[in-house]
């Protein structure tokens, strides 16, 4: 099937909506992007973008510009609270012959995407308010009153997902995966090019350099961490977690940990994507990339395809099982966090790069 007269609206401009923007532009669409935020505003401190991430990013033709905002991590350590290491891993070994892993501010990588969905005409500070199926198109009601038929919707929203939610109910909510996260920056130099996680009792401290002196912090704990200032939370935390607390900047972003389960991601021609669909905990680091991978294989299922139900059958047929992937890796990495703390660094110590790599192996393939 070809594009050409296919109306799209993307709801949402995050990394899901623009990549999609970019692939159906190309496929010949004619598509339109609705953005709740009144602005190109992006939440979020940093980002790590694992081999596949980097992958599909060069299928997109973005890869370039990302690699020249970021830093090329080199390596993966694991310690415990104490400092003690329990795993170093080399990122090549797992992502040789894939891509490199980057990480980067989140809004260099919004500016690229945004860039590369420039001719896609974006409406700020609109939302869905209904979403009607009717013979031959979907009819869509934005916030200003606006109202319009289309051949495809598409549901790139994030984890609180109004398209979800106007087409599955109340019941389509996000659940919390049983932890609460802080994310901020801090300007420490003194790191190299390496993801180092120190790992305690039900919490865990990530820092990623990514670049001009700052790292991307990403620490969690319990649900009731919110009632538990950062230094309390992680109080017996060697070096360089004193430090790193001491040198944060202002903007730290927190809120629990939620993820999306649907036993189907469309209703009629209306898809969802990215988060929307299929959200982890981000223990995989994973949620950019499976975003990233969904627009390239919505936009092949629809050049194969005869109709547009028929292309989004396929797609589901041939994401879920990645996806569900990705979600049974995160599920066994948080069961880990229970495990008696002797324990948990002898498995991490004598199998955490065996685990590590087994982890990812599938996703070395392409989507």
């Amino acid at each position: 099937m070809r594009g050409n007269g296919v109306r799209v609206l993307v709801v949402g401009a995050g990394i899901a909506g623009l990549a999609a923007a970019r692939t159906l532009r190309a496929w010949g669409a004619d598509v339109e992007l609705v953005e709740r935020s009144p602005t190109a505003r992006v939440d979020g401190a940093g980002i790590y973008l694992p081999g596949n991430a980097i992958r599909a990013l060069d299928d997109l033709g973005l890869a370039t510009q990302v690699a020249a905002r970021a830093v090329e991590i080199q390596r993966q350590r694991v310690s415990d609270h104490r400092g003690r290491s329990l795993m170093d891993l080399a990122v090549a070994d797992v992502w040789r012959g894939v891509g490199p892993c980057l990480a980067l501010h989140h809004a260099d990588l919004h500016q690229v995407l945004l860039a590369g969905a420039k001719d896609v005409p974006i409406r700020w500070g609109g939302t869905v308010e209904s979403i009607v199926d009717t013979d031959d198109h979907v009819r869509v009601t934005l916030s200003d009153g606006t109202r319009q038929g289309y051949d495809l919707v598409l549901g790139a929203d994030g984890v609180h997902s109004s398209v979800r939610r106007l087409i599955f109910g109340a019941g389509a909510a996000a659940r919390p995966t049983g932890q609460f996260a802080r994310r901020f920056l801090a300007r420490w130099p003194g790191t190299g090019p390496v993801w180092s996680v120190m790992v305690g009792r039900g919490s865990a401290f990530l820092t990623i350099p990514i670049g001009d002196g700052l790292v991307y912090v990403y620490c969690d704990g319990p649900l009731d961490a919110p009632r538990v200032p950062p230094r309390e939370l992680l109080a017996g935390f060697a070096e360089p977690v004193p430090t790193v607390l001491d040198a944060a900047e202002e903007g730290m972003q927190s809120g629990p940990v939620e993820e999306v389960s649907l036993p189907r991601w469309s209703r009629g021609t209306t898809l969802l994507v990215g988060d929307a669909a299929h959200a982890t905990s981000p223990n995989m680091a994973e949620g950019a990339a499976m975003a990233l991978e969904d627009a390239l294989v919505l936009a092949d299922c629809l050049t194969a395809a005869g109709t547009i139900a028929g292309a989004l059958r396929a797609f589901e047929e041939r994401r879920r099982p990645r996806t569900e992937w990705v979600r049974a890796q995160t599920h066994r990495r948080d069961r880990s966090r229970s495990l008696p703390t002797p324990l948990r660094n002898l498995v991490l110590g004598k199998l955490g790069v065996k685990l590590f790599q087994t982890s990812y192996k599938p996703l070395r393939e392409r989507p």
